[in-house]
């Protein structure tokens, strides 16, 4: 049997790059995670440099429920009799050597997040990085019609104090951990810097956000003193804020809430006092978790 682990294509000469990471599942709403480290490998055409190996990582099967038992299960597509496609996890490097990045993309893991994490930081020590970047969101009471707020986690006192000039918010919170809180955790030990970025989210806007991962891409790009246009990202951005506005106009309970919440966040009120839309979203089936 394969033993997990990572698996280098190539050894491109890059100096000090940057590693940038995004996990889908735990914290991955609206694809800011995956969309913007996506957006960004399509955009700059980054070249495949390595893999971890899915083999020890993943539970591919949760006895119970059958709903509960295909959020676990490999997507399979069929036609004609014939397997087209089997959704196994991946977990991919991918490098551009111009901007000194390294970008990750990847399914949080289930198991041996310890080595999982030793998987990671070998590739940093191959690639001589030194700096890891991690993305993330959460849902919150933001308006869709609003930049949304960054919270920042970082490893060390010193990068809390560099961070503090791009205008985050320093994470409060209390909770089940994710991959990436583990990473940040652990980098340390390895005299590695970790910064993980979380944006929050729109409760009541389901499905992906280009709107957010805009945000996320721009102000990640300009903490990385990269040049890039993002007009096309903005572009949909745009778009996607227009059709959501026009679909809360159409329910006017739902929109005069959006209002209210466009009010406080203006006013920097803060998420404890907003409990009558929690109420509401609470009602709707919607959890801020």
């Amino acid at each position: 049997m394969q033993q997990p682990g990572l698996i280098i294509h190539q050894e491109p000469q890059m100096d000090q790059p940057r590693l940038v990471l995004g996990f889908s599942g735990w914290m991955d709403g609206g694809d800011v995670a995956t969309g913007t480290v996506g957006y960004l490998i399509r955009r700059l055409d980054a070249q495949p440099l390595a893999e971890i190996t899915s083999e020890g990582f993943y539970i591919l099967n949760m006895p119970g429920m059958m709903e509960v038992a295909a959020l676990f299960r490999p997507h399979v597509r069929i036609k004609d009799g014939l397997i087209q496609f089997m959704g196994l996890p991946t977990n991919s490097f991918y490098y551009h050597a111009p901007t000194r990045l390294i970008l990750f993309v990847g399914r949080e893991p289930n198991l041996c997040w310890d080595r999982f994490a030793e998987s990671i930081f070998q590739a940093c020590h191959r690639f001589s990085v030194r700096r890891i970047y991690t993305i993330g969101s959460v849902s919150s009471l933001v308006p869709h019609s609003r930049e949304p707020r960054l919270l920042c986690t970082v490893s060390s006192q010193p990068l809390r104090e560099s961070m503090q000039h791009y205008g985050v918010r320093f994470t409060e919170y209390e909770g089940p951990a994710s991959t990436v809180t583990y990473l940040t955790y652990k980098a340390p030990r390895h005299g590695i810097e970790c910064i993980n970025l979380i944006a929050t989210i729109p409760a009541y806007v389901q499905g992906s956000n280009p709107r957010c991962i805009e945000a996320m891409t721009r102000r990640l790009v300009g903490m990385l003193q990269i040049e890039l246009d993002l007009s096309d990202l903005r572009a949909v951005a745009d778009e996607f804020e227009r059709r959501v506005g026009e679909l809360v106009q159409q329910q006017p309970e739902l929109a005069k809430k959006v209002s209210k919440l466009e009010e406080d966040y203006d006013n920097e009120v803060f998420e404890s006092e907003l409990g009558d839309l929690k109420q509401w979203l609470e009602e709707k089936g919607i959890r801020l978790d």
